[in-house]
């Protein structure tokens, strides 16, 4: 029986490479991992092109323009990558006959919700980059919405790339204080986690197109993150909390990101880790390598 081949665009971003990571353990797939070099994927011709070539069964789209304060001055090239490119995808995944996994954000909502956000809540970007997500969502799901899943997340961190968790590290290794916002509510999301969850659907029996949330189990601020963070690095670094108005930035923030993941965990049968296990995880993985 011949190997189910599954594309993986964005694969030098986060989710990219906990999936490259996670492949060795799956030998029934064959994984074929396109870096933006390999596959721009706002190029519709390059895209129709790679499908032809490699016939995926399955494409994990997780390229995304995530500069999220440059796409207030850059709106062109974020609307191409996070808007028009999962239309192309969806497109070529319908000619081909393939599944499309399309990851999402938060950032389509305004942040303004006082419970976790379900899929059918009304969406309402306050930046850019969420309005580009959300053009993005639209177009997937116009261009094949019997085969497109899209998962919204949050807070994404790993061992690779830049991230919160890292910078956090970072800064205090380097300062005896900083300061981080308290007003922001969500839930980290490790993306080891959201990586091993998108390979249970590609597995799971039964394929349920349509929107999901995931993100890890819990509710905290970004602040408490952080002293969380502090503590399991033993670090002496102190770490004020400040509401965001003390920390303006080009691309206004949601101040609310809980999603309620019942639906995906539900319809995929998946087991949501703790955000305090992604990050033991993920902090013994740093300091270990």
């Amino acid at each position: 029986m011949a190997k189910i081949t599954i594309l993986v665009t964005g694969a030098n971003g986060q989710l990219g490479r906990e999936l490259q990571m996670l492949a060795a353990k799956h030998p029934a797939y064959n994984f074929v991992f396109a870096g933006r070099s390999s596959l721009p994927i706002e190029d519709e011709q390059q895209v129709n092109t790679f499908f032809a070539t490699h016939q995926p069964s399955w494409c994990i789209n997780c390229a995304a323009y995530t500069a999220v304060d440059k796409a207030e001055s850059d709106k062109a090239a974020a609307f191409r990558i996070n808007g028009d490119a999962p239309g192309y995808l969806a497109a070529a995944c319908k000619k081909y006959g393939a599944k499309l996994i399309h990851i999402s954000t938060d950032y389509v909502f305004d942040g303004n919700s006082a419970v976790p956000l379900k899929e059918t809540d009304p969406t309402g970007p306050i930046n850019i980059y969420g309005a580009s997500k959300l053009a993005g969502e639209q177009k997937a799901m116009e261009n094949n919405p019997a085969a497109t899943v899209i998962i919204r997340t949050a807070w994404v961190y790993s061992e690779f790339g830049n991230n919160f968790v890292k910078t956090m590290i970072r800064l205090m290794n380097e300062r005896p204080a900083i300061n981080v916002v308290d007003d922001q509510l969500g839930s980290p999301t490790y993306a080891a986690d959201l990586a091993a969850a998108i390979l249970q659907i590609v597995a799971h029996p039964h394929f349920a197109p349509g929107i999901y949330h995931y993100s890890n189990e819990g509710r905290i601020t970004w602040y408490q993150f952080a002293l969380a963070i502090r503590e399991r690095i033993g670090s002496a670094c102190t770490v004020n909390p400040i509401p965001s108005s003390q920390f303006p930035t080009p691309a206004k923030r949601p101040h609310y990101s809980l999603l309620d993941k019942t639906l995906i965990r539900n319809t995929y049968q998946l087991a949501i880790p703790a955000w305090e296990t992604g990050l033991e995880t993920c902090l013994n993985h740093l300091i270990n390598n």
